[in-house]
């Protein structure tokens, strides 16, 4: 069995004390995590002195696994370049998830990402409302939209046993990254007191990138596989 690194450990003591659920509610500028070097788009929300980050968008930007059981997450990943190296290592492909060499999605991951893409389709309707109508927009009322956004990422990420599964998730998981980014901008507003056009989210180049990737998304679901146009990155 691989030796962990120092610096895999310190991870992991790490991720002991962060709580199942964290939601974004600090008054703080919002911060993006690096692994290894590699920037991310992993918010990073500070909160009673201690860093809180999505465990499950961590995992996937470690190359790691993330699996459950009962009351008990499990996160597993890889030893740095200085850990001693397994006598015959799995081809780079597919060395630590073991994905299927298949180009179609898995009914599983299926399942899990028409979920993903349903609630966040209602998170930004439900957005647009209240822009549109000019209804109050506040984080405790749209919290329980990002919550459920982040079960059903999470459920995505555990279904993962394709390739075209491996790939269509990071597409999902930047979609959830662009819709919270979105909601959180129009909650700030709100809160400065500023001025909201009925229209903003019509002109909102945000709010049009979501869009395009729900299509593109929608569009991968329909046809059972993966084709990246673009639209998510």
């Amino acid at each position: 069995m691989r030796s962990e690194s120092p610096g895999t450990k310190w991870i992991l003591a790490m991720l002991v004390i962060i709580p199942a659920v964290a939601l974004c509610k600090a008054a703080q500028e919002p911060q993006t995590l690096s692994v290894n070097g590699k920037p991310t788009q992993i918010s990073v929300v500070q909160m009673n002195g201690h860093s809180y980050v999505d465990i499950a968008a961590l995992a996937r930007a470690a190359n790691g696994s993330l699996s459950f059981n009962g009351n008990q997450i499990t996160l597993t990943l890889p030893g740095s370049g200085n850990a001693t190296a397994p006598a015959a290592a799995p081809a780079p492909a597919q060395a630590s998830a073991g994905l299927a060499a298949n180009s179609d999605f898995s009914k599983s991951f299926m399942r899990a990402g028409i979920e993903q893409m349903t609630i966040i389709r209602e998170w930004r309707t439900a957005l647009a409302n209240a822009v549109q109508n000019g209804f109050p927009i506040t984080d405790d009322w749209l919290s329980a939209y990002r919550s459920q956004a982040t079960t059903a990422l999470r459920l995505a990420f555990v279904a993962i046993s394709t390739d075209s599964d491996n790939d269509a998730y990071g597409l999902l998981n930047s979609e959830f990254e662009n819709m919270k980014l979105l909601s959180n901008n129009y909650v700030a507003l709100r809160q400065s007191m500023q001025f909201i056009a009925p229209d903003s989210l019509a002109n909102d180049p945000l709010n049009q990138k979501i869009l395009n990737c729900g299509h593109s998304l929608a569009a991968m679901a329909a046809n059972g596989q993966f084709v990246d146009d673009g639209s998510c990155q």
